[in-house]
């Protein structure tokens, strides 16, 4: 019996399969290697300093989501990146996939022409041809989900997405996946408390697998915001920064929401020490 997580991989598959009969891999490959210089996601979120006090807010543009429905129409993407930016976000997360996210790579290409902040490439990456592609469109940062990738293709994906000047966001929401992405050695590790097979949602998941992550790695916590109680949450049991989409995309001062979301971060490191 397939899974969520199972359909929409095939989904993207489909669809990639129509943009490789339009882009080659090797013009992409091409384009790629043309595009300007990859901004520094790792330094962004808080890394290469030992101690990181603040947290991070990486902001999402997102139209809808598979366990919500409809959340925004985001007719302009870019005019909400740079709300995002003007709100402090370190990292600005684009969906690209269209199926069940309602995202473009337009949607990337519109956004990297407005801020400078990096930006990550929020997709399903299920083959080496989507992070040539991702790093043509101007995208600094890219996920890896553990739960879709074999142990080769984490390793081979990882150093593809490096070798273009690409961060790489290892996603995880067991322990066992947690191991894989510290073997991969990872340095960017989300734990995602839905899960992606059921939707279904659980806070603790975070506490729990938090403490199973090595000190030198970046620690993102993925879904679940709901409020600023949530963040200050995340940030006690160890998040450097939290992934926000939908509480952002349907609050009428989205900036106002980042600024909200990083004061939290601030007290919960502060209850934690």
């Amino acid at each position: 019996m397939s899974t969520v997580l199972d359909d929409i991989n095939a989904g993207v598959r489909e669809d990639l399969a129509s943009r490789r009969r339009l882009v080659s891999l090797a013009e992409i490959t091409e384009r790629a290697a043309q595009a300007a210089p990859a901004r520094d996601a790792w330094a962004a979120l808080g890394g290469p300093d030992a101690v990181r006090d603040n947290l991070a807010v990486i902001a999402e543009i997102k139209r809808r989501s598979p366990s919500k429905g409809d959340l925004a129409s985001i007719a302009d993407p870019a005019s909400l990146a740079v709300q995002y930016a003007d709100g402090g976000a370190a990292v600005i997360s684009v969906l690209t996939e269209q199926r069940r996210f309602g995202g473009a790579l337009a949607d990337l290409d519109a956004v990297r022409a407005r801020v400078d902040v990096p930006l990550l490439r929020k997709d399903f990456t299920v083959d080496e041809y989507q992070l040539f592609e991702a790093r043509a469109h101007g995208a600094d940062l890219v996920l890896l989900i553990v739960a879709s990738l074999s142990d080769s293709q984490l390793n081979e994906y990882t150093e593809i997405s490096h070798s273009l000047g690409m961060n790489v966001l290892v996603e995880t929401h067991t322990p066992e996946e947690i191991e894989r992405a510290v073997a991969a050695r990872a340095r960017i590790i989300g734990v995602n408390v839905r899960n992606l097979k059921t939707l279904d949602v659980d806070r603790s998941v975070f506490a729990t697998l938090s403490g199973l992550i090595p000190a030198e790695a970046l620690i993102i916590a993925e879904s679940g915001v709901r409020d600023a109680a949530d963040v200050e949450h995340y940030a006690a049991h160890g998040a450097n920064a939290v992934l926000v989409g939908e509480a952002l995309v349907s609050h009428a001062t989205p900036q106002e929401r980042i600024a909200e979301f990083m004061a939290a971060g601030a007290s919960g490191r502060v209850s934690r020490g």
